[in-house]
């Protein structure tokens, strides 16, 4: 008589993510042409998508689903937005612009950013999806959510589109948080680029504390004025309350986990926030087309694993997820899968790194990231005598 295999165990609520999708995100596209312009400059046989594509989201979707992860996950139908929800973030000028934009067949909105048609419907399902997925946090029916959505979010000011963007997913949100009783609630987006649309949102609040690490990339122009510096720190009531960590090119693995553990960890932790928002992006792994910021699948995996730390001391455990760039349509993936595994915050990796070391110098990056910490602690009122 042979002893019956022992049963997986079934994850307990605590041990789940809520993951948030709907398949209509997929009918936004972008085109074709030279990287992200749109452009045929009439020489090339192969003309590549643009970087935000269907694909890089359709191979997000599958390792979650079939991963090693999958059992982990629990999987909701997101919504579309509705116009007047939009209003709590964006302007009413704005959101007719781009309604009108959609009913006229399609727009460049700006540099590499094409609504088309299609376009609009995924980006209210985007928005939608992930006010969904926030709602399930205060509602009680879960600790931590991810929205997997596209277009993505964190560029689109209250006025205008950026960098592929249209509606603030992540600030819209942070705003219902806020309205539904939150009192205090911390942003952390990874993403390459600095995640100015959402600093711009609530860059007069001391309600909301926004920390980006990007790339030292600056200004691109008139869609995004920001710098992402670390004198664009707040105004008003929001003065010390926006923390832009711009990070030198390859800064890595050990570099990421210094910059989240010195600047990020003390800075929520004195701010105590009773909401946790991480805005991820892949594009800062070693293989994007778009960064330069070197970080593998255990550089992900660490930094969901902090993030994991601080929202179970800090907000009993709440934290939503808003996925944004990740533009290699293979990498990406497994990045999401190794960020999700360290935010459930597993003993050891459950997928294996297909390409696992990427060699890497910290030096110079500890060096930048101890003047930052020096010029915050001078700076900020809230992190004075931290």
């Amino acid at each position: 008589m042979h002893a019956s295999p022992t049963p997986t165990p079934t994850p307990t609520p605590m041990d789940r993510i809520d993951a948030f999708w709907h398949e209509g995100m997929l009918t936004h596209d972008s085109g074709s042409g030279v990287f992200d312009s749109g452009m045929d400059p009439g020489f090339l046989d192969v003309l590549e998508k643009h970087p935000e594509n269907a694909d890089r989201v359709k191979n997000m979707l599958s390792i979650l689903k079939r991963g090693p992860i999958s059992p982990y996950i629990s999987w909701h139908c997101g919504r579309p937005a509705r116009i007047p929800e939009l209003l709590s973030f964006h302007t009413q000028e704005y959101i007719n612009e781009l309604i009108e934009a959609d009913r006229n067949g399609g727009k460049m909105l700006c540099a590499g950013t094409f609504l088309n048609p299609g376009s609009w419907d995924a980006a209210l399902l985007a928005a939608g999806t992930t006010m969904s997925a926030m709602k399930h946090i205060l509602d009680g029916h879960g600790k931590i959510a991810y929205a997997l959505v596209r277009p993505p979010g964190h560029h689109a000011q209250p006025t205008q589109a950026d960098g592929y963007c249209f509606l603030n997913n992540a600030g819209l949100a942070v705003q219902l948080a806020l309205d539904s009783g939150c009192q205090k609630v911390a942003v952390i987006d990874v993403d390459v680029h600095y995640g100015n649309g959402t600093a711009e949102g609530f860059y007069k609040s001391n309600n909301v504390l926004t920390i980006s690490l990007h790339m030292n990339h600056g200004s691109w122009g008139p869609s995004h004025p920001q710098s992402g510096s670390v004198d664009e720190i707040g105004e008003g009531q929001g003065f010390g309350y926006n923390m832009n960590i711009p990070l030198p090119n390859g800064t890595g693995d050990t570099g990421y986990a210094y910059a989240m553990t010195e600047l990020v960890v003390p800075a929520v932790q004195k701010f105590k926030a009773d909401m946790m928002v991480l805005v991820v992006g892949q594009d800062s792994s070693a293989f994007d087309p778009n960064g330069r910021q070197c970080l593998t699948m255990e550089g992900y995996r660490e930094i969901g694993r902090i993030v994991h730390s601080l929202a179970a001391r800090q907000s009993g455990g709440r934290l939503l997820i808003v996925q944004e760039g990740g533009y290699h349509v293979t990498y990406s993936a497994y990045c999401l899968h190794a960020t999700l595994e360290g935010v459930l915050n597993q003993p050891l990796p459950l997928l294996s790194d297909p390409i696992a070391y990427y060699p890497e110098d910290e030096a110079f990056a500890v060096k930048v990231i101890e003047s930052i910490k020096q010029y915050q602690k001078d700076t900020f009122p809230f992190l004075k005598g931290a």
